[in-house]
């Protein structure tokens, strides 16, 4: 039986890879910062599992701290796949861009070169569309996809965040061609939606929270890519086995949507919510972001088109992507569901 180191275990993606993982019939070691957390996963994912016989076998659990070495190699031993999704994603910029970057670069190559030492040869690494989408798009290119980088000093690829996927995936791909020995593969996600598995909800869920709550008397002219976090963790266990995605990075993206997209639909299916549809002028935006980090974390995005093209992942992968009605629906009714937000 293949066996999957998973990084990032109780994480939003990571539970979803966890799920996806047992159901195909692999075994998880699953990473986690503390030990306690893994009767967390253990809660979340075995409600959805096909067979939950012998779970204590299937799945079990190490500590790993993305920034020490220690247990790394250990932990790797036996191991026939890394999967590694463990990377601080946060609504709001923090002070110190290093903060962001510093885990990222250095909890990737750490994760690497264990995998190298401990002759792991197959690697599935979760990505962002930070690292394609903090340009100007490539002329003569209508859609962002897996051919276009973050510039780091582009007004976006300069984000904290942005700037730490990139950097943090370009260090994967050197890792990889100066040492060789390791099959490499990037899933690149947009912003991730659906339903969580447990009551431990994702900074991308927030967004969705943020517009039920009615907290902004109107909304910026933002729109970005949306994706199931269902099909993302598909991507990843869908690539342990395909061989045309060695060497190849792939965006996860069912469509692309503005906030004010998402917050009509909202209202169509809560009419008598909070949730306000009305579109802020820019020049509105910017003043408001002197009072509100999460509004300033958006500014450079204010006005520039975000359209991404799922084409390979389908193509290679065979995805079908989820509508993105479905994940924005589902989403909502999770955090009404678990008193997170109200209708």
């Amino acid at each position: 039986m293949t066996t999957v180191l998973l990084t990032g275990a109780s994480g939003y993606i990571g539970k979803h890879c966890v799920l996806q993982l047992l159901n195909q019939g692999y075994e998880v070691r699953a990473t986690v910062r503390s030990l306690q957390k893994s009767t967390e996963v253990i809660e979340a994912v075995r409600p959805h599992l096909i067979d939950a016989k012998n779970l204590e076998s299937r799945l079990t659990f190490v500590e790993l701290d993305l920034e020490k070495d220690d247990g790394w190699f250990e932990a790797l031993q036996g191991v026939d796949v890394l999967m590694h999704t463990a990377s601080p994603f946060p609504l709001a910029s923090p002070k110190d861009e290093n903060d962001l970057i510093r885990p990222a670069v250095e909890g990737t190559l750490r994760a690497l070169r264990a995998a190298k030492e401990a002759e792991v040869k197959r690697v599935i690494l979760t990505s962002s569309n930070a690292a394609i989408y903090g340009c100007e798009l490539p002329v003569g290119k209508t859609e962002y996809d897996e051919t276009v980088w973050t510039d780091v000093t582009h007004p976006i690829g300069k984000i904290a965040y942005t700037k730490s996927k990139t950097l943090a995936e370009r260090a994967a791909w050197e890792f990889v061609q100066e040492n060789g020995g390791i099959s490499l593969t990037t899933i690149n996600p947009v912003l991730v939606l659906g339903a969580p598995l447990d009551k431990n909800f994702a900074s991308s869920v927030s967004v969705i929270e943020r517009i039920l709550s009615g907290k902004d008397p109107m909304l910026p002219g933002l729109s970005f890519g949306i994706v199931d976090v269902r099909d993302v963790a598909l991507m990843h266990v869908a690539a342990i086995t395909n061989d045309h995605t060695i060497g190849e990075r792939f965006l996860a993206v069912a469509s692309t949507w503005s906030f004010v997209e998402i917050a009509k639909y909202l209202k169509s299916l809560y009419p008598k919510s909070k949730v306000k549809t009305a579109l802020a002028p820019n020049a509105l935006v910017r003043f408001l972001a002197l009072f509100d980090s999460e509004i300033r974390g958006i500014l450079p995005m204010l006005g520039k088109p975000a359209v991404f093209s799922g084409a390979k992942a389908h193509r290679v992968l065979g995805i079908n992507f989820i509508p993105v009605e479905v994940s924005v629906r589902e989403s909502a009714e999770y955090l009404i569901e678990n008193g997170f937000s109200k209708a």
